[in-house]
């Protein structure tokens, strides 16, 4: 993994350290899109706040909070954990599908709990006895690192992957494909097409990543940071019970 230079610069002794902590910023990478506005939502209740990104008008592209040494930009999910991890980003904030199919050298420390859904085999019944039996299929998806270790390494099943860009639904129907692997979130869209869930790979949230040197140089701030959101969501639960 790629060390920033201000990061390798850093490790050269506990004055540079102690310097580095009080003059930098830390940074984080939010999703775009409902993801972000929620983690804003989630921040503001814990003492964090940004309020030009709450401004659609605006075209820039960094937002700064002097007082908390906070800098915050948006982007799009696959690319998260690709800043988080190269170290642009200390912190990020994206779906756990986002995470398994990128697969980087990043640490997941915290679920929002917001988001909520599940990664699934999706099909015509027809499909079921396929899936069953562990016969060799084809598999359209968008998350084709997430399909195939569902299939190989879970499953043990031979499988040919097919990645789709758009509207894998179609797949079966076309007869592209004998599945699909995808996110379901109320599964309207499979009913009205004659399919529906044939297995389930995995539930899915909002994640937190850390980028392992901001862990270890940052590491007082982003755990202050973590614990205060972690109560947080401890209290809205109880409180929703």
């Amino acid at each position: 993994m790629r060390i920033p230079h201000c990061k390798r610069e850093l490790m050269k002794g506990n004055k540079m350290e102690s310097k580095f902590n009080d003059e930098r910023y830390l940074t984080f990478a939010l999703g775009k899109g409902r993801l972000a506005s929620k983690t804003l939502d989630i921040f503001e209740k814990i003492g964090i706040t940004c309020e030009e990104m709450r401004d659609k008008s605006s075209r820039k592209l960094i937002f700064v909070n002097e007082e908390l040494k906070m800098k915050f930009f948006l982007a799009k999910g696959p690319d998260v954990p690709t800043y988080v991890e190269l170290g642009s980003a200390d912190i990020g904030v994206v779906g756990y599908d986002t995470i398994l199919e990128e697969n980087r050298n990043v640490y997941e420390v915290l679920d929002l709990g917001f988001g909520k859904c599940r990664m699934c085999v999706c099909g015509p019944e027809s499909a079921k006895d396929l899936l069953l039996h562990h016969e060799r299929i084809r598999v359209a998806s968008k998350y084709p690192n997430i399909a195939k270790d569902y299939f190989y390494n879970k499953k043990h099943q031979t499988v040919d992957i097919i990645k789709l860009n758009g509207s894998v639904e179609l797949g079966p129907l076309v007869q592209l494909s004998d599945v699909i692997v995808d996110i379901v979130e109320t599964g309207s869209t499979l009913r009205e097409n004659g399919l529906g869930v044939l297995e389930e790979v995995c539930p899915l949230s909002a994640r937190m990543i850390v980028n392992p040197v901001s862990m270890q140089m940052e590491k007082a701030r982003i755990r202050e940071l973590v614990m205060k959101i972690r109560a947080y969501l401890e209290s809205e639960n109880q409180e929703n019970k």
